[in-house]
């Protein structure tokens, strides 16, 4: 298993090797750690717990590449190592969140809490870290904005089972039209994703953020526009696949949400821009909100 991890504050090796120690379990002769200045004709390569830390320059101060072999009987995931990490060095640890986004990390402090944070690196040949957001106050970081990530939320990853399942059918019956954005077709497959990503993290209480952002809740909305419209321009087999997927997607939907009286959803397109469609789910709307 191997673990990218960040510390705000700078750690020497020993100190590193005393804390992999402490966290993973295991004796000091059976972990080693080396620097930039490290002989690696001195290493331990047999040992069960390699790491070689790295200076960096910012608002994080030491990298941490850490491989634990599978003999070790402590195997944690990232997260659960990095909490340890920052609780036997009293001080944060970051690492990077499951988002295909550079600058999407975690942060791990010593008291347990766990939030998600921004950190941006320079252009320079030595990179420069700057963490320029976290979602909840760290004691260590009080010049941080505290707020929302907002665009982390469409790049998480949400299982779409139905979707999956019509897109795979689609490619099989029409190979070249599925493949080819803009087509009818890929639109349909894309849309159908999207309603039902927005569906699912509704299910699950908008995990893993616990939120969603309005323009994010709006796309979605337009995206059942789109299937409507793309309904029109597909093959008749293609219409009634489709159906049956939305039938109990747009039941799902329903159950969930209730009567948009006010029109906010409407309102809040006409503000960005928006026109929204004819469609019964511009009516309806989460509640409690989630944004």
């Amino acid at each position: 298993m191997t673990f990218n991890l960040l510390t705000l504050e700078p750690l020497t090796p020993d100190r590193v090797t005393l804390a992999l120690s402490q966290c993973l379990h295991v004796r000091l002769r059976d972990v080693d750690v080396a620097d930039e200045a490290t002989d690696q004709d001195l290493r331990n390569w047999d040992a069960l717990v390699l790491c070689e830390t790295a200076t960096v320059l910012g608002d994080v101060s030491t990298s941490l590449d850490i491989y634990v072999q599978k003999s070790v009987r402590s195997q944690p995931n990232e997260r659960e190592l990095a909490a340890a990490l920052a609780r036997v060095i009293h001080s944060a640890v970051l690492f990077p969140a499951e988002e295909a986004l550079p600058s999407a990390y975690w942060l791990a402090t010593e008291d347990g809490v766990i939030t998600r944070t921004r950190l941006n690196s320079s252009d320079d040949e030595e990179p420069r870290y700057t963490i320029d957001v976290v979602e909840t106050p760290v004691a260590q970081l009080p010049h941080v904005s505290v707020e929302r990530i907002t665009e982390v939320v469409p790049e998480q990853q949400v299982t779409t089972p139905v979707s999956a399942a019509i897109a795979a059918h689609v490619q099989r019956m029409f190979p070249e039209e599925s493949k080819s954005p803009g087509t009818p077709h890929w639109c349909a497959s894309n849309r159908l994703g999207a309603w039902e990503k927005l569906i699912r993290q509704m299910e699950a209480g908008w995990a893993p953020s616990g939120w969603y952002p309005s323009d994010l809740y709006l796309e979605r909305l337009e995206a059942r526009d789109e299937l409507v419209q793309a309904s029109d321009r597909l093959p008749e087999a293609v219409t009634a696949l489709l159906g049956n997927a939305l039938a109990p997607l747009d039941t799902l939907f329903t159950q969930m949400t209730v009567e948009d009286t006010d029109q906010l959803c409407r309102e809040l397109a006409r503000a960005r821009g928006i026109v929204p469609g004819h469609g019964w789910w511009w009516d309806r709307r989460p509640d409690p909100l989630p944004w």
